[in-house]
Formats: structure tokens, C-alpha cells, sequence
């Protein structure tokens, strides 16, 4: 029998664990496209749009193909300085979209 290594500490057993996945969930109306969520994200998963909101701004959209992509780090939410940007935790049951706020009206 093996004993445990040096102070408890045991290596991760990759066959068991797993990668947390997030779900990116975007306020465009909130937004003023400052740019630090595309800037933090650490897997690159977030892009600026084409489109601009009712202010003006082009806001951050996911990435095509980049839904996949989010750790759930909540780097996003944290950098964000008008809260437009926050991120759940996905599910691997039926994807449920929680309550949004309304992005559209001026807050």
C-alpha cells in the first residue's frame, strides 16, 4: 500500500474530475463597451459586437463557438463595472435560462 505524499496532499485524479462549464449571460443594454470582459477572460470565449445598444456602445457577445469554452471563473462579472455581464454555472441536465433583466431600457 501506498502512503500519502508529504503534508495530505494527493494528486487529481483526472479520470474522476471535471471541468467546471459556465453559461455567459450578456445585458446589451447595460453594457458601454469598455472591453474588460473581453480583455480578462482568460479562454478568450468573449467578442465585441457589431451591433451597438441604445447608448451607442458595440457590447460583448460570445464568441461563435465560444459558448463551450467558459470555466464559469467569473473573472467577467468581477471586471465589469456596470454589471452587464454575469455567469451560472451550466447545467448538464436541460438548459434552463434563468430570469433575465430587460437589456433594453436605460438604467
Amino acid at each position: 500500500m501506498k502512503a500519502d505524499p508529504p503534508g495530505g496532499r494527493k494528486p487529481l485524479d483526472l479520470s474522476t474530475a471535471s471541468q467546471p462549464r459556465g453559461q455567459v449571460y450578456i445585458i446589451p443594454g447595460r453594457c458601454k463597451g469598455c472591453g474588460y470582459c473581453i480583455e480578462f477572460c482568460p479562454t478568450q470565449v468573449l467578442g465585441e459586437s457589431k451591433d451597438i445598444n441604445a447608448k451607442g456602445y458595440h457590447y460583448a457577445v460570445v464568441k461563435d463557438g465560444g459558448e463551450s469554452h467558459c470555466v464559469n471563473c467569473q473573472f467577467c462579472n468581477l471586471v465589469c463595472p456596470e454589471m452587464a455581464i454575469y455567469t451560472k454555472e451550466a447545467s448538464s441536465d436541460a438548459e434552463e435560462k434563468p430570469d433575465e433583466p430587460d437589456g433594453s431600457k436605460d438604467e
